[in-house]
C-alpha cells in the first residue's frame, strides 16, 4: 500500500468520443470491473495512509458507509487547444498582488508546475470546464432524521475565460457567467439568479442579480462571497464552498503541504447512470456507497488558515487537488476549536465527447448536525450536462433575465 505501483503512468487519458451525443448519459468505459476491495469501519486502520481525515471521520461516524476501491484509470484528457493554452500560460502567467488574481493566463490552469498553495488553488479556479453548458439538476438536503428537501433548477454557464474566440480585453476581468432558474418546488419556481464571476475580486467583486417572481423585477444582490450562508443549501454551506472553493482567496494564508497518494472519487459513471432516482442515490445518513467508485490517485494538498483579524466561520480548511485535472476532489472545513466540521466530495468523470473532467455530483457532510447536502442529481431528468450549447455574454445580461422570466 502507498508505493504507487497501482497508479499507472498517464498515457493520454480516454480517447475522445466522436459519436456520443452531448446531453445524454455516458456509457461506463469500465463497466466490467468489480471492486478490488472495500474499506469500512472494521478495516480502515489498514488504509489510513490513503484516507483523508474527512474520509476517516465519515467511516467512523457511519458503520453503513464504505469505500469501494477500484482499479485506477488516469482517464483525464482535454482538447488540444486546452493543452496549447496551458503551454502558453507557463510562459506568461503570474499571480497578482496578494494572490488576488492571475495575469497573463487564458483557457485553463495557469500554473502546471505550481510553486505554492495559491498557484495550486488558481489551477482549480481556472481549470477548463468547457465553454458553454446547460442542464437541469436537483439539489437535496438530507436532515438528521433522513428526510429530504429537493429543489430542481435549470443552469446555464458560459466560461468566457476558456473561449479561445474571446479576447482578454473583451473578457474584462470575467471568468464565467451563470444563469440559474428554480423550477421546483412551486413555492420557489420562477426565481432566477444571474452571476458574473470576476477574476480579480478585490479590484472588482463578483456581480449578481436575482429575479423574484412576486416582485417582477431584477435587482442587484448584496455581496455574495466568503462566508455568506448559501441559502440554496439551507445554509449548510457558505457561498465560497460552491465548486469546492470559489472567489477571492484573500481571507486565508495558503500553504502547499505536498503530494500524496489517496483514494478519491474518480470515473464515477455508476453514480452518473440514467434512470437512478433521488432515493437510489441519497440514503438517510450518506450517499449510497454501492454507486460510488474510489481509485488510488495522487493529489496536491493545500491548507488554508484564516488570516489574523478576518472573520469566517471556518478557521482552517484543507483541499485535495487531483493531479491530472486540478479539480478539488475533497474539501475539509474546521471550526475555531480545530474540530473537523464538514467534509465535501466531488465525484469526477470524463465527459468524453468534449473531452474534459468535471464532477457529476458534489456532496457535503456536516458532522456536527449529522445532515448532508447533494448538488447535481440529474439522473431522473433523462438528460445530463449539454456541452453543445453555444452561449455568449449577451445571454447573461439583466435583459436576458427579464426575457427568461416571461417564458
Amino acid at each position: 500500500m502507498g508505493n504507487g505501483k497501482d497508479i499507472p503512468p498517464w498515457t493520454g487519458g480516454l480517447a475522445q468520443s466522436t459519436t456520443h451525443v452531448s446531453g445524454t448519459f455516458h456509457s461506463n468505459p469500465y463497466a466490467n470491473e468489480t471492486p478490488l476491495f472495500a474499506i469500512n469501519q472494521t478495516n480502515m486502520d489498514d488504509h489510513l495512509e490513503r484516507l483523508s481525515p474527512g474520509s476517516q471521520k465519515l467511516l467512523k461516524q457511519f458503520p453503513s458507509m464504505e469505500f469501494l476501491i477500484y482499479k485506477t484509470h488516469r482517464s483525464a484528457c482535454y482538447p488540444e487547444f486546452v493543452y496549447d493554452g496551458i503551454k502558453n500560460n507557463v510562459q506568461t502567467a503570474s499571480l497578482m498582488k496578494f494572490g488576488a488574481g492571475v495575469e497573463g493566463a487564458r483557457i485553463s490552469s495557469p500554473f502546471p508546475i505550481p510553486q505554492n498553495g495559491l498557484e495550486v488553488l488558481w489551477n482549480h479556479t481556472l481549470r477548463f470546464r468547457g465553454e458553454s453548458i446547460k442542464f437541469e439538476a436537483s439539489t437535496v438536503h438530507v436532515n438528521s432524521s433522513g428526510s429530504r428537501a429537493v429543489t430542481l433548477r435549470d443552469y446555464q454557464y458560459y466560461f468566457g475565460y476558456s473561449d479561445p474566440e474571446l479576447s482578454t480585453a473583451e473578457l474584462n476581468n470575467k471568468i464565467f457567467f451563470l444563469k440559474r432558474k428554480t423550477l421546483a418546488p412551486s413555492s420557489q419556481a420562477g426565481g432566477i439568479t444571474l452571476v458574473h464571476e470576476t477574476l480579480d475580486q478585490v479590484r472588482s467583486p463578483r456581480k449578481s442579480w436575482i429575479y423574484v417572481p412576486g416582485q417582477r423585477r431584477v435587482r442587484r444582490t448584496p455581496d455574495l462571497n466568503h462566508d455568506t450562508p448559501d441559502v440554496a443549501t439551507d445554509s449548510l454551506r457558505t457561498i465560497d464552498q460552491v465548486d469546492m472553493f470559489n472567489g477571492a482567496p484573500t481571507y486565508y494564508d495558503w500553504q502547499l503541504i505536498g503530494k500524496q497518494e489517496m483514494y478519491i472519487p474518480y470515473n464515477s459513471y455508476n453514480l452518473h447512470s440514467d434512470g437512478l432516482s433521488i432515493e437510489d442515490i441519497t440514503g438517510p445518513n450518506h450517499l449510497n456507497p454501492k454507486l460510488l467508485r474510489y481509485e488510488a490517485h495522487r493529489v496536491w494538498i493545500v491548507e488554508a488558515n484564516l488570516r489574523v483579524g478576518l472573520q469566517h466561520r471556518y478557521q482552517k480548511r484543507r483541499y485535495y487537488f487531483d493531479e491530472d485535472s486540478w479539480s478539488i476532489v475533497y474539501a475539509e472545513e474546521y471550526d475555531e476549536t480545530g474540530d473537523l466540521w464538514q467534509f465535501t466530495e466531488s465525484h469526477l468523470m470524463n465527459y468524453f465527447e468534449v473531452p474534459l473532467v468535471f464532477s457529476t455530483l458534489e456532496n457535503t457532510y456536516d458532522f456536527k448536525d449529522k445532515r448532508y447536502f447533494v448538488e447535481g442529481i440529474d439522473n431522473d431528468r433523462g438528460a445530463t450536462y449539454d456541452y453543445s450549447a453555444e452561449f455568449t455574454m449577451r445571454d447573461f445580461t439583466t435583459s436576458s433575465v427579464r426575457r427568461e422570466a416571461r417564458r
